[in-house]
Protein backbone atom coordinates (compact mmCIF):
# COMPACT_ATOMS: atom_id res chain seq x y z
CA UNK A 1 0.00 0.00 0.00
CA UNK A 2 2.74 2.60 1.16
CA UNK A 3 4.46 1.88 -2.11
CA UNK A 4 1.89 2.34 -4.15
CA UNK A 5 0.69 5.72 -2.58
CA UNK A 6 4.10 6.79 -2.96
CA UNK A 7 4.75 5.93 -6.41
CA UNK A 8 1.34 8.26 -7.01
CA UNK A 9 2.38 10.84 -5.00
CA UNK A 10 5.80 10.80 -7.13
CA UNK A 11 4.34 11.25 -10.19
CA UNK A 12 2.17 14.18 -8.69
CA UNK A 13 5.65 15.70 -7.53
CA UNK A 14 7.49 15.50 -10.98
CA UNK A 15 4.50 16.83 -12.66
CA UNK A 16 4.18 19.47 -10.56
CA UNK A 17 7.57 20.74 -10.21
CA UNK A 18 8.28 20.56 -13.64
CA UNK A 19 5.33 22.99 -13.98
CA UNK A 20 4.64 25.35 -11.69
CA UNK A 21 7.20 25.13 -8.62
CA UNK A 22 10.05 27.19 -10.30
CA UNK A 23 7.80 29.98 -11.99
CA UNK A 24 6.13 30.53 -8.42
CA UNK A 25 10.02 30.64 -6.68
CA UNK A 26 11.47 33.16 -9.70
CA UNK A 27 8.16 35.49 -9.02
CA UNK A 28 8.96 35.21 -5.24
CA UNK A 29 12.03 36.49 -5.69
CA UNK A 30 11.29 39.19 -7.57
CA UNK A 31 8.49 40.37 -5.54
CA UNK A 32 11.30 40.76 -3.10
CA UNK A 33 13.75 42.54 -5.07
CA UNK A 34 11.41 45.05 -6.28
CA UNK A 35 10.27 45.53 -2.26
CA UNK A 36 13.55 46.24 -1.50
CA UNK A 37 14.34 48.40 -4.42
CA UNK A 38 10.69 50.08 -3.49
CA UNK A 39 11.69 50.65 0.06
CA UNK A 40 15.07 51.37 -0.61
CA UNK A 41 17.82 50.86 2.28
CA UNK A 42 17.02 50.27 5.79
CA UNK A 43 16.60 53.79 7.64
CA UNK A 44 13.91 53.21 10.11
CA UNK A 45 12.42 49.64 12.08
CA UNK A 46 8.93 49.78 9.78
CA UNK A 47 10.47 49.10 6.74
CA UNK A 48 11.95 45.71 8.22
CA UNK A 49 8.38 45.06 9.26
CA UNK A 50 7.41 45.90 5.76
CA UNK A 51 9.73 43.34 4.42
CA UNK A 52 9.04 40.93 6.52
CA UNK A 53 5.38 40.82 6.69
CA UNK A 54 5.66 41.46 2.65
CA UNK A 55 7.62 38.14 2.91
CA UNK A 56 5.54 36.15 4.89
CA UNK A 57 2.62 36.90 2.59
CA UNK A 58 4.23 36.00 -0.33
CA UNK A 59 4.99 32.78 0.70
CA UNK A 60 1.17 32.12 1.67
CA UNK A 61 -0.42 33.58 -0.95
CA UNK A 62 1.80 31.68 -3.81
CA UNK A 63 1.24 28.55 -1.47
CA UNK A 64 -2.70 29.15 -1.70
CA UNK A 65 -2.29 29.44 -5.54
CA UNK A 66 -0.53 26.55 -5.78
CA UNK A 67 -3.02 24.80 -3.64
CA UNK A 68 -6.55 25.85 -5.30
CA UNK A 69 -5.32 25.39 -8.72
CA UNK A 70 -3.10 22.47 -8.57
CA UNK A 71 -5.42 20.99 -5.75
CA UNK A 72 -8.60 21.16 -7.91
CA UNK A 73 -6.82 20.01 -10.72
CA UNK A 74 -5.59 16.39 -9.10
CA UNK A 75 -8.62 14.11 -10.17
CA UNK A 76 -10.33 16.18 -12.97
CA UNK A 77 -7.48 16.48 -15.44
CA UNK A 78 -6.67 12.63 -15.08
CA UNK A 79 -10.86 12.52 -16.34
CA UNK A 80 -10.05 15.34 -18.79
CA UNK A 81 -6.96 13.29 -20.32
CA UNK A 82 -9.10 9.57 -20.03
CA UNK A 83 -6.45 8.53 -18.10
CA UNK A 84 -8.30 7.82 -14.90
CA UNK A 85 -9.76 4.65 -17.22
CA UNK A 86 -6.28 2.82 -17.48
CA UNK A 87 -5.51 4.18 -13.86
CA UNK A 88 -8.64 2.74 -12.24
CA UNK A 89 -7.97 -0.51 -14.60
CA UNK A 90 -4.53 -1.07 -12.80
CA UNK A 91 -4.00 -2.87 -9.24
CA UNK A 92 -4.63 0.44 -7.41
CA UNK A 93 -7.15 1.30 -5.41
CA UNK A 94 -9.15 4.82 -5.43
CA UNK A 95 -8.48 4.88 -1.71
CA UNK A 96 -4.56 4.77 -2.65
CA UNK A 97 -4.86 7.03 -5.70
CA UNK A 98 -6.64 9.96 -3.90
CA UNK A 99 -4.41 9.61 -1.09
CA UNK A 100 -1.24 9.48 -3.33
CA UNK A 101 -2.77 12.61 -5.28
CA UNK A 102 -2.59 14.49 -2.05
CA UNK A 103 0.66 13.47 -0.35
CA UNK A 104 2.16 14.29 -3.85
CA UNK A 105 0.89 17.89 -3.91
CA UNK A 106 1.53 18.74 -0.27
CA UNK A 107 5.23 17.61 -0.86
CA UNK A 108 5.35 20.03 -3.93
CA UNK A 109 3.82 22.65 -1.56
CA UNK A 110 6.09 21.69 0.95
CA UNK A 111 9.59 22.19 -0.74
CA UNK A 112 7.84 25.75 -2.74
CA UNK A 113 7.57 27.11 0.92
CA UNK A 114 10.72 25.55 2.30
CA UNK A 115 12.97 27.06 -1.13
CA UNK A 116 11.02 30.17 -0.31
CA UNK A 117 11.29 30.56 3.25
CA UNK A 118 15.15 30.19 2.73
CA UNK A 119 14.86 32.84 -0.22
CA UNK A 120 13.08 34.91 2.21
CA UNK A 121 16.08 34.43 5.24
CA UNK A 122 18.66 35.03 3.12
CA UNK A 123 17.28 38.29 2.18
CA UNK A 124 16.53 39.21 5.49
CA UNK A 125 20.32 38.36 6.77
CA UNK A 126 21.19 40.53 3.66
CA UNK A 127 19.62 43.28 5.69
CA UNK A 128 20.93 42.71 8.75
CA UNK A 129 24.17 42.75 7.51
CA UNK A 130 23.92 45.61 5.80
CA UNK A 131 21.93 47.88 7.87
CA UNK A 132 23.84 50.55 10.45
CA UNK A 133 24.35 49.53 13.76
CA UNK A 134 22.00 52.32 15.19
CA UNK A 135 19.11 50.72 13.01
CA UNK A 136 19.36 47.68 14.22
CA UNK A 137 18.99 48.71 17.72
CA UNK A 138 15.48 50.35 17.15
CA UNK A 139 13.93 46.95 15.93
CA UNK A 140 11.71 44.92 18.41
CA UNK A 141 13.38 41.66 16.69
CA UNK A 142 16.36 40.81 14.65
CA UNK A 143 16.15 40.68 10.81
CA UNK A 144 16.31 37.08 10.27
CA UNK A 145 14.40 36.47 13.54
CA UNK A 146 13.76 32.42 13.94
CA UNK A 147 10.68 32.94 15.19
CA UNK A 148 9.61 33.92 11.56
CA UNK A 149 9.46 30.13 10.92
CA UNK A 150 6.47 29.71 13.38
CA UNK A 151 4.67 31.65 10.88
CA UNK A 152 5.66 29.75 8.32
CA UNK A 153 4.74 26.26 10.09
CA UNK A 154 1.17 27.66 10.42
CA UNK A 155 0.90 28.95 6.79
CA UNK A 156 2.04 25.60 5.76
CA UNK A 157 -0.60 24.13 8.13
CA UNK A 158 -3.21 26.28 6.64
CA UNK A 159 -2.22 24.92 2.73
CA UNK A 160 -1.99 21.55 4.05
CA UNK A 161 -5.71 22.25 4.80
CA UNK A 162 -6.79 24.37 2.31
CA UNK A 163 -4.96 21.08 -0.33
CA UNK A 164 -7.25 18.91 1.36
CA UNK A 165 -10.36 20.66 0.45
CA UNK A 166 -10.31 21.42 -3.00
CA UNK A 167 -8.92 17.57 -3.65
CA UNK A 168 -12.25 17.17 -1.86
CA UNK A 169 -14.06 19.54 -4.37
CA UNK A 170 -12.18 18.06 -7.06
CA UNK A 171 -13.61 14.48 -6.37
CA UNK A 172 -17.01 15.91 -6.11
CA UNK A 173 -17.24 17.52 -9.25
CA UNK A 174 -16.25 18.02 -12.64
CA UNK A 175 -16.13 21.26 -13.44
CA UNK A 176 -13.30 22.65 -12.54
CA UNK A 177 -14.81 26.19 -11.78
CA UNK A 178 -17.37 24.64 -9.58
CA UNK A 179 -14.38 23.07 -7.86
CA UNK A 180 -12.89 26.64 -7.44
CA UNK A 181 -15.65 28.49 -6.39
CA UNK A 182 -16.45 25.62 -3.87
CA UNK A 183 -13.04 26.13 -2.69
CA UNK A 184 -12.48 29.64 -2.27
CA UNK A 185 -15.91 30.17 -1.40
CA UNK A 186 -14.67 27.69 1.52
CA UNK A 187 -11.64 29.87 1.97
CA UNK A 188 -13.26 32.77 2.43
CA UNK A 189 -16.11 31.83 5.13
CA UNK A 190 -13.01 29.91 6.80
CA UNK A 191 -11.67 33.43 7.41
CA UNK A 192 -14.52 34.57 8.30
CA UNK A 193 -15.30 31.86 11.02
CA UNK A 194 -14.54 33.68 13.96
CA UNK A 195 -17.00 36.64 13.06
CA UNK A 196 -20.04 33.81 11.81
CA UNK A 197 -19.34 32.39 14.85
CA UNK A 198 -20.29 35.32 17.00
CA UNK A 199 -23.05 36.12 14.53
CA UNK A 200 -26.09 36.46 17.33
CA UNK A 201 -23.89 39.05 19.08
CA UNK A 202 -24.55 41.19 16.17
CA UNK A 203 -27.25 40.42 14.40
CA UNK A 204 -30.87 39.47 15.52
CA UNK A 205 -32.18 37.01 13.34
CA UNK A 206 -33.54 33.72 12.23
CA UNK A 207 -30.94 32.67 10.78
CA UNK A 208 -28.46 33.42 13.17
CA UNK A 209 -28.03 29.05 14.51
CA UNK A 210 -27.79 28.34 11.22
CA UNK A 211 -24.88 31.16 10.73
CA UNK A 212 -23.20 30.30 13.70
CA UNK A 213 -23.24 26.10 12.85
CA UNK A 214 -21.26 27.17 9.74
CA UNK A 215 -19.05 29.01 11.59
CA UNK A 216 -17.92 26.11 13.65
CA UNK A 217 -17.93 23.68 10.47
CA UNK A 218 -15.73 25.50 7.75
CA UNK A 219 -12.11 24.82 8.67
CA UNK A 220 -11.43 28.41 10.46
CA UNK A 221 -8.07 29.39 8.30
CA UNK A 222 -7.96 32.38 10.38
CA UNK A 223 -6.28 30.88 12.59
CA UNK A 224 -3.54 29.97 10.89
CA UNK A 225 -2.46 33.80 11.01
CA UNK A 226 0.23 34.83 13.56
CA UNK A 227 2.14 37.17 10.71
CA UNK A 228 1.41 40.45 12.56
CA UNK A 229 2.53 38.97 16.32
CA UNK A 230 5.78 37.69 14.89
CA UNK A 231 6.34 40.99 13.23
CA UNK A 232 6.29 43.15 15.52
CA UNK A 233 8.32 40.47 17.75
CA UNK A 234 5.72 39.60 19.97
CA UNK A 235 5.93 35.86 21.58
CA UNK A 236 3.83 32.72 19.91
CA UNK A 237 3.52 30.22 22.02
CA UNK A 238 4.85 26.70 21.15
CA UNK A 239 2.12 25.04 22.05
CA UNK A 240 -0.27 27.30 20.79
CA UNK A 241 1.43 26.71 17.18
CA UNK A 242 1.14 22.98 18.13
CA UNK A 243 -2.43 22.84 18.42
CA UNK A 244 -3.39 24.74 15.72
CA UNK A 245 -1.29 22.21 13.55
CA UNK A 246 -2.86 19.30 14.83
CA UNK A 247 -6.22 21.01 14.22
CA UNK A 248 -5.39 21.52 10.32
CA UNK A 249 -4.25 17.80 10.34
CA UNK A 250 -6.83 16.16 11.89
CA UNK A 251 -9.74 18.36 9.74
CA UNK A 252 -7.10 17.56 6.29
CA UNK A 253 -7.76 13.62 7.37
CA UNK A 254 -11.26 14.47 7.53
CA UNK A 255 -11.29 16.30 4.40
CA UNK A 256 -9.37 13.23 2.53
CA UNK A 257 -11.19 10.72 3.80
CA UNK A 258 -14.36 12.52 2.58
CA UNK A 259 -13.12 12.84 -0.76
CA UNK A 260 -12.34 8.91 -0.84
CA UNK A 261 -15.33 7.93 0.16
CA UNK A 262 -16.68 10.24 -2.90
CA UNK A 263 -14.15 9.08 -5.43
CA UNK A 264 -15.10 5.24 -4.34
CA UNK A 265 -18.35 5.44 -5.14
CA UNK A 266 -18.32 8.05 -8.30
CA UNK A 267 -18.98 6.25 -11.27
CA UNK A 268 -17.47 7.35 -14.92
CA UNK A 269 -18.46 6.67 -17.99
Amino acid sequence: MISRVALVAWHVFKESVRDRVLYSIVAFAIVLVAASLLIGQISAGQDLKIIKDLGLATIEVAGLLMAVFIGIGLVAREIDRRSIYSLLAKPLPRSEFIVGKYVGLLLTIFVNVTLMTAAFYLMLAWIGRVSPEYVRRSWEAPAADPALLLAVALVFGELALLTAVALFFSTFSSSGLLSLVFTLGLWVAGIESQDLRHFGDIVDSPATPLVTAIGWIVPAFSAFDVKAEVVHGHLVPLGLVAWRLLYAAVYSVVAVGAAVVIFSRREFK
